[in-house]
């Protein structure tokens, strides 16, 4: 049977974009669906924007792998497109006694993990480095950064598109029919959209992953996770940066926490906490402000009064609630779901961002040997 695609990816966030670059890249004519009217308007533009070193992640865990597998290829990438990124490293911090043995086992994860180049410093090294910070020992990750996450994926869908595929935005999927040699019937753009076929199919829609698993025929409902929304705010500190280096307090449960970044601007910028929500609210509640001074104030006793602004909002596609325990990215296949030629993405939240190459050749790997 003749396709008018051979692979059809929904979501033009980072994910989505590596994935089609993955399927570009093995010869195949890819399009991309995107429903907002540019690429990467949803969770990847609306993050830290960090490069994580993959400290934090469970040994064997997909996680782990993709998040150092993915930093070393993003570096080498960022590098040949020309897209700015600045390597600045990060301190995970204990700021007192007592945190110190949770940044031991933070440092051992990461040594297990492969994670290169790892340093324990103590209170006075690390203030070394950062004079006003206030640290009882420290784990030092150089190869930690902070990049233009926008450029990265314009940088994706010029691969793309050079490779003869397109990234269509405004296009919302609506629904996808199995066919019976193989394949699939595709209908998007909503009210008078198109329909095309397609050999493949990658759903990598961030936080519409549950509902676009749902819009294909066939696909059994419990095999669709339950998905949260985890929202973090973040605020701007009006005023010269602290610090050169990532900061971290340990991590939160569900969450790597409240951190430290100057940005390519080299302005400061704190966040994001982590709240469950019901619906996509992206307004920053100013009363928040007082939380974050509290929690900045015990790395950086420093801060002034009144000199957080609020910035902006973030939600993270989470597949776990409060209390429960965080669960690995989700790539289900046919074993999984019973469809050949389809892989869904679920759970996609950080280290998706750094992990996104990885996990693109990944979807890609899956696709090809299947």
């Amino acid at each position: 049977m003749s396709f008018d695609f051979d692979a059809v990816v929904v979501g033009a966030g980072a994910v989505g974009l590596a994935c089609g670059r993955a399927l570009s890249r093995r010869g195949l004519t890819v399009l991309v669906l995107e429903k907002e009217p540019a690429i990467g308007q949803g969770v990847s533009s609306r993050n830290s924007e960090v490069i994580h070193g993959g400290l934090y992640y469970p040994s064997g865990s997909l996680k782990a792998r993709f998040c150092v597998e993915g930093r070393r290829a993003l570096y080498a990438f960022l590098d040949s497109r020309k897209v700015d990124y600045r390597r600045c490293g990060k301190l995970v911090v204990a700021t007192e006694a007592a945190e110190a043995p949770r940044i031991e086992a933070i440092f051992q994860q990461a040594t297990t993990n492969g994670v290169e180049g790892l340093a324990h410093l103590t209170g006075a090294q690390a203030r070394a480095l950062e004079p006003a910070l206030a640290v009882h020992s420290a784990i030092l990750s150089p190869e930690s950064g902070v990049f233009d996450s926008h450029g990265y994926m314009l940088a994706l869908q010029g691969e793309i598109e050079d490779a003869g595929g397109s990234v269509v935005v405004s296009t919302p999927f609506e629904r996808a029919e199995p066919l019976p040699g193989g394949g699939f019937t595709i209908t998007a753009g909503g009210e008078g959209g198109a329909t095309l076929t397609s050999r493949l199919l990658v759903t990598a829609a961030g936080l519409g992953a549950q509902d676009a698993a749902g819009r294909i025929d066939g696909y059994p409902a419990d095999r669709i996770p339950a998905g949260h929304f985890g929202k973090g705010v973040y605020f701007r500190l009006a005023g010269k940066a602290p610090f050169d280096r990532l900061v971290y307090p340990p991590p939160i449960p569900g969450a790597l926490g409240t951190h430290y970044r100057k940005d390519l601007g080299g302005q400061a910028v704190f966040g994001p906490d982590l709240e469950y929500v019901d619906v996509e609210d992206y307004s920053v509640d100013p009363a928040r402000a007082a939380a974050f001074e509290r929690t900045i104030r015990r790395f950086w006793p420093a801060l002034p009064d009144g000199a957080l602004t609020p910035d902006y909002a973030g939600i993270r596609p989470k597949l776990h609630g409060p209390g429960e325990p965080q669960p690995d990215f989700q790539l289900r296949g046919r074993d999984d779901h019973g469809l050949d030629g389809l892989v869904a993405l679920f759970g996609i939240e950080s280290p998706g961002l750094t992990s996104s190459l990885a996990i693109g050749e990944a979807v890609a790997g899956m696709l090809s040997d299947g």
